[in-house]
């Protein structure tokens, strides 16, 4: 007995070690590759500091708490406390807050507001970081040798053009390199940075808070400048929160803690104690830290890291894009899931070549990483700041009364959060612009679909018949044919306008009809035993099912109709047709001041697939009837 409790604690251990190899390659990718570019921005640029030792123990002072507070403290501690059904993320925070604020619909407006502006921001996040990864990888070569100094932006782009391109081959191969790839990774990182300290130990000083306190107390207007190439340590503590549904927290906690942490750390304290002994080296510390005869193999090694990280924040995209999706922020988009076993593992073909453009966009206008991280740091403090809020309204909402002394400890982080917001906003000039303009753009597009759309349903349902009074409308006169006709409703408490229309115009009905309503959830998934409710309106003949999907699950609507085997409802699909309404917006009769969000939406629901196709329905047997609204 005790042999086999042993064996199975020796499966758990096992599995998690598993899982936390996996959660290294995926969660860790971004902030894993920051030693590239973030201690040396502190020095560079306009507002760079002068290498002295006095600066170099305050940056990385600032560095050490920094990411102590934000990432060990907020997201690894606190933050994965606040799951919605396993689930993170910023999206997967507003459908909780959304749901526990229902009843307040002035708060629910702010909620919605603070997380569709969050998920914005993260595009232009998701834009910048392949292109600085890599970027900032490639640019080893010049160090290794000058002849490479011009071939940096072609290598760069055709490094991008080939991560984009096997997106759509999805990444389980690829994926199982990933965590032993990163661990290599790590452990370069910290070797490296040991080796560095160990010769100059005085580094280790920058431990001590007091340096970045009383560099900040004797000059709070540099320190407020650094404090944007400071924030650099910090990019990808998002993708922490983000990507715990796919392995839990605790393999992320201990990934964190057991490797990533410790070789960050050291480094960064390895550049520093390389910049004390040579201030020249701080052009590119992070290279100038391995011997001249392993440069190459080290740019190898930091581009394969950074194809890992661009791909973390791919991926993330595509889950941001199938969740605003599912949540109605945007207009149905073809997703293909390039995993049988791994329901996460999606590729969505538009936003895949949009980014591609904007990311070679921006490599060719900014041609250099130092460049780039200009841009980099407001988009990313602008959703921490955001999910720090969500997290707040939360833990109130959830509890009557909630710990006064978690609510300061929040209100502490978020004011370094902003500090930090704050500091990468005086470089909008020089690039901060971008991910601000794309998440602009983004949530205006979220926000018009989803005003517009809620728009439409409610003039549909204003005019709709209640299901109960459809029998006295099936007067005997009216034809039957032969078949199943199932239509496709928002609204599973009236008669589809699409089957009125079909009355009207074809003056005849089935003989057997199932009203069948999509139903999206504000949890991720939703097991198949509670996916289905069948009503009967009139055995034999009218029903109403629906069929619950969550915001992480792609809607498919043959597999769901399987299921609606048990409840006695059996279909041939050679013998139905599946009728789809669709309402269009009407052009405005007088143009006003907010005619070209009407404009906007028309544009998107052109451009937007058939329903057909992202419900997966057999195009032959569809019949799609529309209407027109005048507002």
């Amino acid at each position: 007995m005790n042999s086999r409790a042993s064996g199975d604690g020796s499966n758990d251990r096992s599995s998690l070690a598993l899982l936390t190899l996996a959660a290294l390659g995926v969660v860790y990718g971004d902030i894993g590759t920051s030693p590239l570019y973030a201690f040396r921005e502190a020095f560079s640029g306009e507002h760079g500091l002068p290498v002295t030792q006095a600066n170099v123990l305050a940056v990385l002072s600032m560095m050490f708490w920094s990411v102590t507070l934000v990432v060990s403290l907020k997201y690894v501690t606190i933050v994965m406390r606040f799951d919605n059904g396993g689930e993170g993320g910023i999206l997967a925070l507003l459908a909780l807050a959304l749901r526990l604020t229902r009843t307040q619909p002035r708060l629910t407006w702010t909620v919605g507001m603070l997380g569709i502006f969050g998920a914005s921001l993260f595009y232009g996040d998701a834009i910048i970081t392949p292109a600085i990864s890599v970027l900032s990888a490639v640019e080893g070569l010049s160090v290794a040798t000058p002849a490479f100094e011009h071939w940096i932006v072609p290598i760069t782009i055709a490094v991008l053009v080939g991560v984009f391109a096997m997106q759509s081959h999805g990444t389980s191969v690829l994926g199982k390199l990933f965590g032993p790839v990163t661990v290599l990774w790590f452990l370069v990182l910290a070797v490296l940075g040991v080796i560095s300290i160990a010769q100059t130990p005085a580094v280790l000083a920058a431990l001590d808070p007091r340096h970045a306190l009383g560099f900040a107390w004797h000059a709070p207007g540099l320190t407020f400048l650094v404090l944007g190439a400071v924030f650099l340590a910090l990019t990808g503590a998002e993708a922490l929160y983000a990507d715990m549904g796919h392995f839990g927290a605790t393999p992320v906690r201990l990934a964190w803690f057991g490797l990533v942490f410790p070789a960050l750390m050291c480094n960064y304290f390895g550049q520093g104690a390389l910049a004390l002994r040579d201030p020249a080296a701080i052009k590119s510390p992070f290279y100038l830290l391995a011997p001249q005869e392993l440069l190459i193999p080290l740019v190898v090694l930091a581009t394969i890291a950074t194809i890992i990280a661009s791909q973390a924040t791919i991926s993330g995209a595509f889950s941001v894009t199938n969740q605003a999706t599912r949540l109605g922020y945007l207009p149905r988009v073809p997703t293909r899931h390039t995993s049988e076993t791994e329901r996460g593992q999606i590729y969505i073909p538009q936003v895949n070549w949009t980014m591609l453009v904007l990311v070679i966009l921006l490599v060719l206008a900014f041609k250099t990483s130092t460049a780039i991280a200009a841009a980099y740091g407001i988009a990313v403090s602008g959703t921490m700041v955001l999910t720090t809020a969500l997290i707040a309204i939360v833990s109130i909402s959830m509890k009557k009364r909630p710990n006064p002394l978690f609510l300061l400890l929040l209100a502490l982080i978020g004011a370094v959060e902003l500090i930090f917001f704050l500091a990468n906003a005086t470089k909008f000039a020089d690039g901060g612009w971008f991910p601000l303009a794309c998440g602009l753009v983004l949530f205006v597009l979220l926000t018009t679909w989803k005003r517009a759309a809620a728009t439409l349903t409610a003039l549909e349902i204003a005019k709709r018949v209640p299901l109960d009074a459809f029998p006295a409308l099936c007067s005997a006169d009216i034809p039957r044919v032969s078949g199943t006709a199932v239509f496709l409703t928002p609204d599973p408490d009236s008669v589809p306008t699409v089957l009125l229309h079909n009355l009207k115009h074809n003056k005849v009905l089935h003989q057997r009809i199932v009203f069948l309503t999509i139903a999206n959830e504000d949890v991720p998934r939703i097991p198949d035993i509670e996916r289905t409710e069948v009503r009967v309106i009139e055995r034999g003949c009218v029903y109403q099912a629906t069929l619950r999907y969550g915001f992480m699950e792609q809607p498919d609507v043959l597999t769901g109709l399987k299921l609606l085997e048990r409840h006695g409802l059996h279909f041939d699909t050679l013998d139905t047709t599946f009728f789809l309404g669709k309402a269009t917006l009407a052009r405005a009769a007088k143009r006003g001041l907010f005619t070209w969000r009407r404009e906007l939406f028309r544009w998107m629901q052109r451009n937007s697939p058939a329903p057909a196709e992202y419900f997966g329905l057999p195009p032959d047997r569809v019949i799609e009837l529309g209407t027109r609204v005048t507002l």
